[in-house]
């Protein structure tokens, strides 16, 4: 099986695997003053330290939670309540779904801003906005991989909260300018599942939105895994150390890869073909079932996503493909892995341009 879906989950990064089993005897929990709890408190320090160097931001900005979902959560709702007017959110219409669902659960206003039909949000919409509340636009879409002028975006609000979304593209690439908060997710990057990171700017008003926790050395939920919050670091660093090479890399198969599939028939090719995520590519064909042709490829030994295009998860169309006006069935979403060979990527475009047409004879087309 040839595992094209990093953009859901990466491959736990050597780096990981090798803290993990470096700090799997440090359970002890780190508030306490004997031995084991200082070591503990030791290498949890040390992680957020690292993280700190990786990622660019103080020690003291970085909040580790239990996903990057609920990392989005409490940095959407948090800097909503703690803001000075309890006004609307304005969110791009091309959010991770998270992001929608925190500010849904705020209950305020929310306005949508629209993207190009490439998902991109232009600076031009921002001025209209009038008091908000706070901004959240993604660095980079989770499904088609269009980066955003972030750093724009925040210039034409000035003063205004903007958070960001970075699960998709934290460690393939720097931090943009602009953010007051900022969230990430350990998976996505190569370290273990459960934990995230919330960044919160020094000086930026925010307020945690849910109980607290007497436990947390900082406003963290719950009993710190300081194995997996090393791990998680660990990976961080070896990921951005290395993401100049494999991203080069990667950018090359994914332009081949986005060649081949346009030039199979009724077919669309969605995303920005410069300004974005090295490693994804989404692409859709006309009369063709995009959880069929999920289903086929691994028939075939490719491991890809569907890109929520009526996924079987909701059975409800992509929102960021409608938001596009891009087509929203027969939808793939491949996204590669720091391992993948363009010999792979070839492999995988012949096999499409077989598999399409003869799922458009299923049905007649």
């Amino acid at each position: 099986m040839i595992y094209l879906d990093s953009a859901s989950s990466e491959q736990l990064h050597p780096a990981a695997l090798e803290a993990l089993e470096a700090t799997r005897s440090l359970t002890a929990d780190v508030r306490r003053s004997h031995h084991a709890a200082k070591q503990a408190r030791l290498v949890y320090d040390n992680a957020r330290e690292s993280l700190a160097q990786t990622l660019g931001v103080r020690p003291d900005e970085i909040q580790f939670t239990s996903s990057g979902t609920q990392a989005v959560h409490r940095g959407v709702l948090g800097l909503h309540r703690a803001a000075a007017t309890q006004a609307a959110i304005a969110l791009s219409a091309v959010e991770h779904s998270s992001v929608r669902h925190a500010a849904a659960f705020s209950s305020a206003q929310c306005i949508e801003l629209p993207p190009d039909n490439h998902g991109e949000v232009l600076p031009e919409t921002m001025p209209s906005l009038g008091d908000c509340a706070l901004v959240a636009v993604q660095s980079a879409n989770h499904e088609v991989g269009t980066v955003q002028p972030i750093a724009e975006l925040a210039n034409a609000m000035p003063g205004v909260p903007f958070f960001v979304d970075a699960c998709a593209s934290m460690g393939r690439m720097p931090l943009p300018q602009g953010w007051s908060a900022a969230a990430g997710s350990a998976h996505k990057w190569g370290g273990p599942p459960g934990v995230g990171v919330l960044l919160v700017r020094k000086g930026v008003r925010w307020r945690n939105p849910f109980p607290g926790d007497d436990r947390a050395v900082f406003p963290e939920v719950g009993f710190e895994n300081v194995s997996a919050c090393f791990a998680a670091a660990a990976a961080l660093r070896a990921v951005a150390d290395e993401a100049a090479e494999v991203s080069a890399r990667q950018f090359e198969i994914t332009r081949f890869l986005r060649e081949r599939l346009a030039a199979i028939a009724d077919s669309a090719v969605v995303g920005h073909p410069t300004q974005r995520l090295s490693h994804l590519v989404t692409a859709s064909f006309l009369y063709v079932d995009g959880e069929t042709l999920v289903t086929e490829l691994d028939r075939a030994g490719y491991a890809v996503a569907s890109g929520s295009a009526c996924a079987a998860s909701t059975l409800e169309p992509s929102a960021v493909l409608a938001a596009m006006g891009a087509l929203t069935h027969g939808n793939v979403r491949i996204s590669l892995t720091r391992e993948t060979t363009m010999e792979q990527a070839i492999g995988l475009a012949a096999v499409l341009d077989e598999l399409v047409p003869a799922l458009r004879a299923r049905v007649g087309m």
